[in-house]
């Protein structure tokens, strides 16, 4: 699977259907609320800043899809229940979101009382008039209503592309594959006139109750936060900034430029791996290692800081759950001139270390406490230093993701800044970039992602930088 904006992906043209997800005991997120149950930190900020912007009419949408193939001839009624039996699995995606006063809250409907609706939306002649449809129809998910998903399919006589898109409230990276597994085995399995065998899942709403529970009670002065304390001392503020200038004011949102790159094959990738143990670590460190060199080597810093997400799903039933499940964490490292490579693996594999003592505190949490002037403004204050790896080869389905023509897509309107997402496949490593439209930072992405792409086959080939 790889990740690449669906402008730029080739879908054949077919008759398009949608299932839309609906229930006559829908909440209407603007009434009251019946039991007002907990949301994670992430869902809650998230919903606010949303709210914010709307507000301040900034338009601005966000999300996050996926598209793969089935062989055909498919049959329609099978897939709806597919549809059907993935929305009734997932409490997340049942859910509405509201804040009458105080904290967001959330509200879930039980699986019986959701609906799948078939909508004939027309036959569409071209690949490009496909990409146009899909784009538009993926840009109807919005974080302040229901549902927070849409579903569908591009029909053809020998095989179809079956698509949805969510809003990040309820979802994240490692949720795509999950969805496309799920639906997929669904499926077969009425296809084939038995019932889905899928692994169990748990609930996001159980999630979210047990995070509040652990950090309710959490102050600024919490020994937990001495971690983000030291970071920030050593920072100077509270957020990593990406360290090139894009040329982005203050409190202004930007178009963005969408990309996909592609680094290393899968031959050169093993050989990349092979040289991050020979140095004493593993794949992403090595990975970690060459971002920070190659932002310094294009004026950044010596020191690489960072956020880094890092998921929460553990190995129990999570690993099959629909959500969001990624709390960012800062890491540091050096990367000056003249450390080798062993060095600054040993730097990294330092960092990181000391990094997953403190995967439990929520980045939301931390945020609100020790930078709340920040908090308060909702959307990140300038762009911001991520870095972001997943391994698609570890999830549910992997195995599919070649022959289903697996692919996710991010996109977003605005942004102020910048947000990259490294991934590794079958066929080798890429990294998605979303970032800020402006002349600036049109000059500086390229540089620096061609910095990257060289210093990544040093590695792979020298084990140097």
């Amino acid at each position: 699977m790889i990740q690449v904006s669906i402008e730029n992906v080739e879908i054949l043209p077919g008759h398009l259907f949608e299932w839309r997800m609906t229930s006559p005991k829908r909440v209407d997120i603007a009434g009251p609320s019946p039991s007002g149950e907990p949301t994670a930190y992430n869902q809650a900020k998230h919903f606010t800043v949303a709210q914010d912007v709307r507000r301040a009419n900034k338009a601005a949408s966000f999300y996050i899809a996926g598209t793969f193939d089935l062989p055909g001839p498919v049959d329609r009624n099978a897939l709806g229940a597919a549809l059907l039996h993935f929305a009734r699995r997932h409490d997340v995606l049942r859910s509405s979101f509201q804040q009458l006063g105080g904290d967001v809250s959330c509200d879930v409907l039980e699986p019986d009382d959701v609906q799948v609706d078939e909508h004939d939306l027309g036959f569409v002649d071209s690949s490009g008039g496909v990409r146009e449809r899909l784009h538009q129809t993926f840009q109807l998910v919005d974080p302040l209503a229901w549902p927070l998903i849409v579903m569908g399919a591009v029909i053809r006589d020998a095989s179809a592309t079956i698509w949805f898109a969510c809003d990040h409230l309820v979802t994240d990276g490692l949720s795509t594959p999950i969805a496309m597994n799920d639906i997929a085995e669904a499926y077969e399995a009425y296809a084939n006139g038995r019932a889905p065998a899928l692994p169990e899942t748990g609930s996001h709403l159980a999630f979210n109750r047990e995070q509040r529970r652990q950090n309710a009670a959490m102050e600024a002065d919490d020994a937990r936060l001495d971690y983000w304390k030291a970071f920030i001392a050593d920072n100077g503020e509270f957020f990593p900034r990406f360290p090139l200038d894009l040329g982005v004011e203050p409190d202004r949102l930007y178009p963005t430029v969408n990309e996909t790159e592609k680094f290393l094959d899968a031959d050169q990738l093993e050989s990349l791996e092979a040289a991050c143990r020979a140095a004493g670590g593993r794949l992403f460190m090595g990975l970690l290692a060459a971002v920070g060199v190659a932002l310094r080597k294009e004026g950044g810093p010596d020191i690489y800081r960072c956020l880094m997400p890092v998921s929460n799903r553990g190995r129990g039933p999570y690993a099959h759950t629909m959500g969001w499940f990624v709390n960012p964490v800062p890491l540091a490292f050096p990367v000056a001139d003249g450390l080798d490579f062993t060095a600054v693996m040993a730097h990294v594999r330092a960092a990181t270390e000391e990094m997953k003592q403190h995967i439990d505190v929520p980045f939301v949490k931390a945020w609100e406490l020790l930078a709340p002037e920040e908090y308060e403004r909702g959307l990140w204050p300038y762009p911001v230093n991520v870095f972001s790896y997943l391994d698609y080869r570890r999830s549910p389905g992997a195995q599919h993701h070649v022959s289903r023509n697996a692919r996710k897509h991010v996109w977003g309107s605005r942004t102020n800044g910048y947000g990259s997402w490294m991934h590794r496949s079958d066929t080798g490593l890429y990294m998605n970039l979303l970032y800020t439209d402006t002349p600036q930072a049109r000059d500086v992405m390229p540089a620096y992602v061609g910095t990257l792409t060289q210093t990544l086959k040093n590695l792979a080939h020298e084990a140097a930088f």
